[in-house]
C-alpha cells in the first residue's frame, strides 16, 4: 500500500516518487517538518517545509481513505453482495466521491419511500416498468393491487419511488448531475423575511446570484455565515432542464405507458433525491475550497505577524491606554520581567496631564527605560501624542503595538499562572511591552485564532485551521531559534521534537539547576531521549556556552565536521567563526561523506558566517499623520501614512491612526493587475495610502495605493 501512496502523492504534488518515499520514511520515524527541511536536505532532495507539509497532509488523507474503504468493503461483504468486480473497483479507486457512489446502493438506509414500496411487494413492478416493453400495463399493474396496496395509482407510485431510488444510486446518473452542477451551478441568496434590519451587514447578499465557479472564498464564507445566523437563505442550483433531459435520454426508452412512468420517476429522482444530494456535495466542496483559501491567507498573515521585527532585549515601558480607567503603565527589564506598575490619568475625564507626565519621566529615569510600547486600542493616538511631548533624560523610542489578542492573553490561564497577584489590565500592559521586545515569544501564548489577522476564522473547518496555524507557529519558532535559558514553557512547546511535557521539564530543570551550560546538558532533562534531542537540539540556542556552536543552528551531529574544518586550518572553532578569511580557504567538497552532502555543508558555512543570526528584520519607528485622529478628520484625496494590519484575498486593511481601519481593495493595491494581495503587501508593512472615500454612516474608509 505504501508504494501506491508514494505514487499517488508524487503524481498529485509533481514531486519524484523517490523523494516522497524518503520523506515519508523520515516522517514515520518521528522526524518533524522543521527538522527534515533544515537537517535532512540530502535525504529529501532539498524539499522545503511547504512541500514536506503537503506530503504529510496527502499521506494522512490517503490513510484515512484506506480506512474508509476497509469499512465499506466489510459492510458490503456482511450483506453478501460483494462481487469480485465491485471489490476490485473499490480497492483500485482513490477518489472518495467515486468510492461513496459505489457504496451508495449498499449503504444502510433509514426508511425511505422506496423501502416502504419494496415491503409492499412492488419491486417486481418497478422492474417491469424499467424494461419499458409491457404491452398491457394496466392489467399487469392491477395484479399488484393486493395486501397493503389499495389501488393501481398506489402501485404505480410505489414502483416509481423504487425507480427514483435506482436512478439516484446510479453512478452514471450522479455524474451527469455533477457535470451539470460543475458547468452551470448558480449560488443564490435571499434575505429571510423580517430579518432586513438585523442583518444589515449582509445587505449586499439580500438578493444575490452568481455562478458558483466564480464565487470567491470570502464571498462564499460570508454567505454561509449569513445563513448560519438565520439572515440569509442560500441555495445552489444547476440549469435543471438540460440536466433532466440528459437523464431521460439515459433512462427513458420509447414512448409507451411504462416509459411515461419512468419519465415521471426521473423528474422525481432529480428533484427529490439527486439535486439535493449533489447540491449538498457541491456546497461542502465549495466550502472546503473556501476554507482552504481563507486558512492559507490566515496562516500567511500569522507567519508575518510572528516574524515581525523585534526590538530585542531592551528595558521597556508598556502602556495599555484608556480614558476613564486611565493608562496602565508597566516597567519591564531587558528580559521582560515586571518591575513596577501603576496607572496615570492624562485624558478626560480627569485630565491630570502634568502629574502623569512627571510620573512617566520619573519612571523612565528610575528604570532606565529605553523604549515605550503603546497599545493601539482606545485612546492610543492621544496617549502617543502625550508620551512624545514629554521631555526625558535620555533618548527614548516610542512604538505603537498591536493589542490584538492581548485581552485574551490577560484573562487566560497562562497569564494567571504568570501573574497571579495582578489584574487583567496589568497583564495586558505587560503583554504589550513584551510584544515590542519579541513578538514571537509573546504571541505563542495566545490562541492563534485570537490574534486578529484572519477573516472568517470562526466559520472555517476548525480542525484544519488549528492544524495549519500550529504548523505555522512551529515553523516560525524553529526558523528563529530559541534561547533555552530564557524561553517560556509556551515557546519551548513549539520547538521541534519537544511538546508540552518536555518543555515543562526543561523549565523545571532550569529552575532547579540554573542555566544550561551546553546543549549536551539537555540530555539530563527527564524524558529527553535521543530522538527528542536529535529533533530539538539544532533549534535551541545557548548563548555564552563554552562551545560557540551551541549558540548556532549547526546541529550537534555536525560538530565533528566543523571541528575537522578548524583542525585542517590549524585554528579553533571560535577562530574559524570569527575570521571570514579562514572560511574562504575551505574546500567544502573535501568534507562530503555518504550522509553529508553539499546542501548541509553550505548551510554550515552560512551559519558560521553569522552564528545564531535572527532572520527577522530590524524594527522601525513609525508615526501617523498628527492631524488625523478620528474618522471625521479623514477627507477624500488625503495622502496618509499607515500600517497594514490584516490581509484578505480581496485586499488589505490599513491602520491610518483612527479607530476604523481603511480598506485597500485588491484593485487599488498597485498600478498593475494583482491576483494575490500577499505578493504586494505584508502584515505590519509601513505604507502610504490615498483616501478615495469616507462613509461616516457605515464608518468605512476606502483607500488606494495606486500611483503613490
Amino acid at each position: 500500500m505504501a508504494t501506491i501512496f508514494h505514487t499517488l502523492i508524487a503524481r498529485s504534488l509533481q514531486i519524484p516518487a523517490g523523494q516522497v518515499e524518503r520523506t515519508v520514511g523520515l516522517l514515520n520515524e518521528g522526524a518533524t517538518i522543521p527538522f527534515i527541511s533544515r537537517y535532512r536536505k540530502e535525504v529529501t532532495g532539498g524539499l522545503d517545509e511547504i512541500q514536506i507539509g503537503a506530503i504529510k497532509n496527502q499521506w494522512d488523507k490517503l490513510t484515512e481513505l484506506e480506512k474508509r474503504k476497509a469499512s465499506i468493503l466489510a459492510t458490503i461483504e456482511e450483506q453478501g453482495k460483494l462481487s469480485p468486480e465491485l471489490r476490485k473497483r473499490i480497492e483500485d479507486s482513490w477518489d472518495s466521491t467515486e468510492i461513496e457512489d459505489l457504496y451508495l446502493p449498499y449503504k444502510p438506509k433509514r426508511v425511505t419511500r422506496a423501502e416502504i414500496a419494496r415491503k409492499k411487494g412492488l419491486e417486481p413492478l418497478a422492474k417491469i416498468l424499467m424494461l419499458q416493453n409491457e404491452t398491457n400495463l394496466p392489467a399487469r399493474v392491477k395484479s399488484f393491487v393486493k395486501g397493503e396496496v389499495k389501488n393501481t395509482e398506489e402501485a404505480l407510485q410505489g414502483a416509481r419511488d423504487i425507480i427514483a431510488e435506482w436512478i439516484n444510486e446510479n453512478e452514471s446518473a450522479r455524474n451527469t448531475v455533477r457535470r451539470s452542477f460543475a458547468r452551470t451551478a448558480v449560488i443564490t441568496s435571499k434575505v429571510v423575511k423580517g430579518k432586513e434590519e438585523e442583518g444589515n451587514k449582509y445587505k449586499d447578499y439580500f438578493d444575490f446570484s452568481e455562478p458558483l465557479r466564480r464565487t470567491t472564498s470570502h464571498r462564499l464564507l460570508a454567505l454561509r455565515r449569513g445563513e448560519a445566523e438565520g439572515i440569509l437563505r442560500v441555495s445552489i442550483s444547476p440549469d435543471s432542464e438540460p440536466c433532466v433531459e440528459q437523464l431521460k435520454r439515459r433512462f427513458v426508452k420509447g414512448q409507451g405507458e411504462a416509459s411515461e412512468e419512468v419519465s415521471t420517476a426521473v423528474d422525481d429522482a432529480f428533484k427529490r433525491l439527486l439535486k439535493p444530494s449533489i447540491e449538498t456535495e457541491f456546497a461542502n466542496q465549495s466550502k472546503a475550497k473556501a476554507d482552504e483559501e481563507a486558512i492559507r491567507v490566515f496562516a500567511e498573515n500569522l507567519r508575518q505577524l510572528l516574524l515581525a521585527p523585534p526590538l530585542g532585549q531592551k528595558r521597556v515601558l508598556g502602556i495599555d491606554p484608556g480614558y476613564r480607567t486611565g493608562c496602565k503603565l508597566v516597567c519591564l527589564d531587558a528580559q521582560g520581567n515586571l518591575l513596577h506598575n501603576e496607572a496615570i490619568f492624562p485624558h478626560p475625564p480627569r485630565n491630570e496631564k502634568g502629574k502623569a507626565a512627571a510620573k512617566v519621566a520619573q519612571l523612565v529615569a528610575t528604570y532606565g527605560i529605553e523604549a515605550i510600547a503603546i497599545g493601539n486600542g482606545t485612546a492610543s493616538r492621544e496617549t502617543e501624542q502625550f508620551i512624545t511631548d514629554i521631555r526625558y533624560d535620555r533618548k527614548v523610542q516610542v512604538f505603537v503595538v498591536s493589542e490584538n489578542g492581548a485581552s485574551i492573553y490577560s484573562a487566560s490561564k497562562i497569564a494567571r499562572e504568570e501573574f497571579p497577584e495582578y489584574d487583567v489590565t496589568v497583564r495586558g500592559a505587560v503583554s504589550i511591552g513584551r510584544r515590542l521586545m519579541d513578538p514571537l515569544a509573546e504571541l505563542v501564548k495566545i490562541d492563534p485564532k485570537s490574534i486578529g489577522v484572519g477573516q472568517y476564522q470562526h466559520d472555517v473547518d476548525q480542525t484544519a485551521l488549528k492544524k495549519s496555524l500550529d504548523q505555522t507557529v512551529e515553523s516560525c519558532v524553529n526558523l528563529v531559534g530559541v534561547n533555552v535559558n530564557t524561553a517560556s514553557k509556551h515557546l519551548l512547546t513549539y520547538v521541534s521534537g519537544l511538546g508540552p511535557t518536555l518543555a515543562q521539564n526543561i523549565v523545571n530543570y532550569r529552575a532547579e539547576h540554573g542555566s544550561f551550560a551546553s546543549r549536551k546538558e539537555l540530555m539530563k532533562v527527564p524524558r529527553m531521549g535521543e530522538k527528542a534531542f536529535e529533533q530539538s537540539a539544532g533549534f535551541l540556542r545557548i548563548p555564552g556556552s563554552e562551545n560557540p556552536l551551541d549558540n548556532s543552528a549547526v546541529h550537534p551531529e555536525s560538530y565533528p565536521i566543523v571541528e575537522r574544518m578548524a583542525k585542517d586550518l590549524g585554528c579553533s572553532v571560535a577562530e574559524l567563526i570569527a575570521d571570514k578569511e579562514l572560511k574562504k580557504r575551505l574546500d567544502i567538497e573535501r568534507y562530503i561523506t555518504e550522509k553529508v552532502g553539499l546542501p548541509t555543508l553550505r548551510d554550515i558555512l552560512q551559519e558560521l558566517d553569522k552564528p545564531g543570526r535572527d532572520p527577522r528584520q530590524a524594527i522601525q519607528v513609525f508615526a501617523f499623520d498628527p492631524n488625523v485622529k478620528s474618522i471625521e478628520d479623514v477627507r477624500a484625496g488625503q495622502i496618509l501614512p499607515g500600517i497594514v494590519t490584516n490581509i484578505t484575498n480581496f485586499g488589505c486593511f490599513v491602520d491610518i491612526g483612527i479607530k476604523e481601519n481603511g480598506l485597500v481593495h485588491i484593485s487599488e493595491l498597485a498600478d498593475r493587475f494583482v491576483s494575490d494581495p500577499t505578493q504586494v503587501v505584508s502584515i505590519h508593512q509601513h505604507v502610504r495610502v490615498k483616501v478615495l472615500s469616507v462613509d461616516l454612516a457605515r464608518k468605512r474608509v476606502q483607500l488606494s495605493m495606486k500611483g503613490i
